[in-house]
């Protein structure tokens, strides 16, 4: 953060000390005297020049039969959170959304004290519902991977607005500092719609908003709304990066998915002529995609992708369902036909039927690449019913074969997987080799090198951060609600 106000704060004053300085001086004074001395440090500098630290104590007097506890809390202020060009208005600061609540900062903080028991409570109350559901749907390895994903995935949202209009803003974290990443958002949509689906609206109206009024000049949907957070400023030059296929096909399937989860066939209709013409790019452009990236831009450009071709077929029979929940009819009957025609010529395409064992290549022709299919989990969480029980077959006894210590590759370019990408794989294969996913992404848990946040980008024989050069170690992001994907689904496995 690199403006607002920081409040450290405790509920028991009882014989509070305070002290900020360099690291080690602040801890000595703590453990010479058993309190802190109440001075400040005026000496602005880099973290990592004597460590700069601000510390609390608390006096508890002698240890006795009943417990004794104190609330600390660590508090970023931010009330202008988001410069924003997507109201009309040209850009405008968007107030984070407790500042249309509170008048001022030391009232939040009063409302966090007088409210943290319910806060707590329902902290524990979705920590119960989480573990007994990640449990029942893969065990408790599952929990453990699921039990890292939430508070990742939320640390990179900033909710923003009016109660009225509200957004949520999302960085994308250490790949780069783009806003709304279509494509990084469209990862972490199990996660929202198992545990909030109304709230995966506000992630997808600045999407929209930048969309239109001419404000986006391309015919396919743009891939983020701002350069580096907190900047979402969009791109009226209509640069950016080129990422159509990948972009029209996520957005098609996140609206569909938003409004099945939630009812809300309004939000479809509202946006259904921007829906229909990013399908038009999809039907164009999918069953033979040019020459271009995908979500995994660090691997590289490449031409007849299998997998995004899959996920632009998968948009056209979403749309095709968009167009029968809003009324319209023919463009339902149309989408649904070409949808049918597309998928069957994508199998003699995209699969090496004469492989042993068969499986999906990486792109058209190239029977000796393979890659996770798994753009394949839109179909059953939308229930496109389009893709043949037979495809889900071949990639779930196709992914053992490869799968290495820690995982299975994302493609055969390259030794390093994406585990967002292996869980929605996991969650449409059958149970052995989910637990293969599962087991593997659990054991790098307690095995790897890596340190700080989880990466969602690592190499499958060494379980150390991919090695490639220009390529950022991935901390931290968001993709991580892609672990939900097993919670997302009404049913899990290879569908019937």
């Amino acid at each position: 953060a690199e403006w607002g106000e920081w409040y450290y704060a405790v509920s028991n004053s009882n014989g509070l000390t305070h002290m900020s300085g360099a690291d080690g001086d602040v801890h000595s004074k703590f453990t010479s005297t058993g309190a802190l001395d109440n001075s400040a440090d005026p000496k602005f500098r880099a973290i990592n020049d004597r460590y700069p630290v601000f510390g609390l104590s608390v006096n508890y007097g002698s240890v006795g039969t009943s417990a004794v506890n104190s609330v600390f809390s660590l508090f970023l202020s931010q009330r202008d959170s988001i410069q924003f060009d997507g109201t009309g208005g040209g850009v405008q600061p968007v107030q984070i959304l407790w500042a249309t609540q509170y008048a001022n900062d030391l009232d939040v903080l009063s409302a966090l004290y007088g409210n943290f028991r319910d806060v707590y409570n329902g902290c524990v109350s979705l920590d119960s519902k989480v573990t007994t559901d990640a449990v029942a749907a893969g065990g408790q390895d599952y929990l453990t991977i699921v039990s890292l994903a939430i508070r990742q995935m939320f640390a990179a949202f900033q909710v923003a607005g009016t109660t009225a209009t509200p957004y949520i803003f999302m960085d994308e974290i250490s790949s780069n500092g783009n806003m709304n990443t279509v494509d990084v958002i469209y990862p972490l949509m199990p996660a929202m719609l198992y545990l909030n689906p109304s709230w995966f609206k506000l992630l997808l109206d600045p999407i929209f908003q930048v969309q239109y009024d001419d404000q986006w000049p391309q015919p396919y949907a743009i891939h983020d709304i701002g350069l580096h957070f907190p900047n979402a400023t969009r791109h009226p030059d209509g640069v950016d990066g080129y990422y159509p296929l990948e972009e029209c096909g996520n957005m098609v399937i996140m609206a569909l998915a938003y409004a099945q989860r939630t009812g809300n066939t309004g939000y479809l209709s509202q946006h259904y002529a921007l829906l229909r013409q990013w399908t038009g790019f999809l039907v164009d452009m999918a069953l033979i995609p040019a020459n271009q990236i995908s979500t995994d831009d660090f691997a590289g450009a490449l031409a007849n992708q299998t997998d995004l071709a899959l996920k632009g077929i998968i948009g056209i029979q979403a749309m095709s369902i968009i167009s029968t929940m809003t009324g319209n009819a023919a463009d339902g009957a149309n989408f649904s036909s070409i949808a049918t025609y597309y998928i069957a010529q994508w199998q003699t395409l995209g699969i090496a039927q004469n492989a042993n064992p068969p499986h999906a290549t990486l792109s058209y022709g190239q029977n000796d690449t393979n890659g996770l299919l798994y753009n394949l989990y839109a179909d059953a969480l939308v229930q496109t019913h389009l893709v043949p029980r037979s495809v889900y077959e071949i990639q779930s006894n196709f992914y053992p074969t490869v799968a290495n210590e820690y995982g299975v590759p994302l493609d055969t370019r390259h030794v390093y997987l994406k585990n967002d990408w292996e869980m929605w794989c996991a969650a449409i294969s059958s149970a052995d080799t989910r637990n293969i996913f599962i087991g593997t992404l659990a054991k790098w848990i307690g095995a790897t090198t890596t340190g700080g946040p989880v990466t969602d980008l690592f190499d499958t024989v060494t379980g150390g951060y991919a090695q490639q050069a220009g390529l950022p170690a991935f901390q931290a992001r968001p993709v991580v609600g892609g672990w939900f994907s097993l919670l997302a689904l009404n049913a899990t496995g290879i569908p019937a």
